[in-house]
């Protein structure tokens, strides 16, 4: 082979190795955030206050997913190598437009998570931008000058559609059920602090605070200080005012009277229901008593921790099942589902059902029979290797087929 047309090969083919590692970037940070498109949208929620549009937040979660979906899509693409300038110019206007973006928060700092690989990993803005730099670079020698791309083998495009709807799939299956894999400080395994804090603690150490809207101003109130029937309640916050010497992580519900009643999670089996948003269907409220009754039978304590005012609370029928305020960023996060149900063993967080998947009478009698933390590893495992294999099929047709 002459020495130009040798050149030439190994030229195009960095070309398609750089190429191929954008692609791989692209497609496990989009599938990361599809897995958990609660996190995803709640990501792009922060982003929104942060370029003061934040009247945009009703469609924070649409837009979470659009861009994940879209990041994971092109992804696909640049993998198999079909359609190469139109690709380039997809992947090229996206990455800029990430640069750009975490640009501004490497200038301004806020204290937000990129959300880059959803909750899998933490980058600092700093890291997030050099990534986004070098990602940039690899797009340059991959697709500038955009000419003699090459053509991809014909059945490529076969590849990409059978991933395209293997993604489109996946994250249906997301939009419904809990995440494969749970990276929160509230998965399974982790123990909450109230396990190794004395409850009075706790009740010194943190404050709660209403949002109450009127005429479109906004204002925060105490437990003691609440306003009149003309305001209208937004929304609930947990406030630190002190640190306390503990391991694992907090839940800070209480009672109407403002007291912490955290301890109640650790005391032998427990079963949250988590309502972080009250507005959900009466068959859904319907099951998930049922599920607290059928649990309290069998011997779990079940609560219900809703992030609501204290006088919403009361209107709640839940019947002899007793009902705790908790900060919505608390329950979004102990349970992706709202209305998900989430079982603690003695202080340590065991498994979780979303609404579609509650257990039945006989689950929970297999459960409260059971030995905790084989449960946490069957969970565990099942999750992990459910992912895992569909990771392994997509790049095997993405490069094998």
């Amino acid at each position: 082979m002459p020495a130009s047309d040798f050149l030439s090969y190994f030229f195009l083919k960095s070309r398609r190795f750089c190429g191929f590692i954008c692609g791989f970037v692209f497609f496990i940070s989009g599938i990361l955030k599809l897995m958990d498109p609660v996190g995803a949208g709640l990501v792009m929620d922060s982003y929104l206050d942060f370029l003061h549009i934040g009247f945009l937040g009703f469609a924070s979660k649409g837009l979470g997913i659009f861009f994940a979906l879209t990041e994971t899509i092109v992804g696909v693409a640049l993998v198999t190598g079909v359609w190469r300038r139109i690709t380039a110019i997809a992947a090229m206007s996206l990455q800029a437009f990430f640069t750009l973006l975490t640009l501004l928060l490497v200038i301004f700092n806020p204290p937000m998570d990129c959300g880059c690989f959803g909750e899998a990993f933490h980058l600092t803005h700093l890291q997030t931008f050099l990534k986004n730099i070098a990602i940039c670079i690899l797009l340059a020698i991959a697709f500038f000058p955009m000419r003699n791309l090459g053509r991809p083998k014909r059945h490529k495009f076969v590849s990409f559609g059978i991933v395209s709807v293997s993604v489109l799939l996946f994250a249906t299956y997301s939009l419904f059920y809990l995440p494969m894999v749970d990276f929160t400080d509230f998965k399974p395994g982790a123990a909450l602090s109230a396990a190794k804090t004395n409850s009075e603690d706790i009740d010194d150490a943190f404050e709660s605070v209403f949002v109450y809207e009127k005429d479109g101003t906004q204002k925060e109130f105490t437990l003691e200080n609440l306003p009149d029937s003309t305001w209208t309640f937004i929304s609930t916050k947990t406030t630190q005012k002190k640190d306390v010497t503990s391991t694992g992580t907090d839940l800070s519900f209480y009672d109407e009277a403002g007291l912490y009643q955290d301890s109640l999670a650790v005391q032998g089996n427990v079963i949250i229901i988590s309502v972080y948003d009250t507005d959900i269907r009466e068959k859904t409220w319907k099951n998930a008593t049922k599920l607290a009754e059928n649990a309290k039978e069998f011997g779990f304590t079940p609560l219900f921790l809703v992030a609501a005012s204290p006088e919403s609370i009361k209107k709640i029928q839940t019947g002899d099942i007793p009902v705790y305020t908790c900060d919505y960023k608390t329950l979004i996060t102990l349970n992706r589902i709202n209305g998900g149900a989430t079982w603690i063993s003695q202080g340590y967080i065991i498994k979780k059902w979303g609404t579609m998947n509650y257990p039945d009478r006989q689950a929970l009698e297999r459960y409260i029979e059971s030995n905790p933390t084989e449960s946490i590893l069957e969970n565990d495992a099942e999750g992990s290797l459910i992912f895992q294999g569909f990771l392994l099929y997509v790049f095997a047709v993405m490069l094998l087929l």
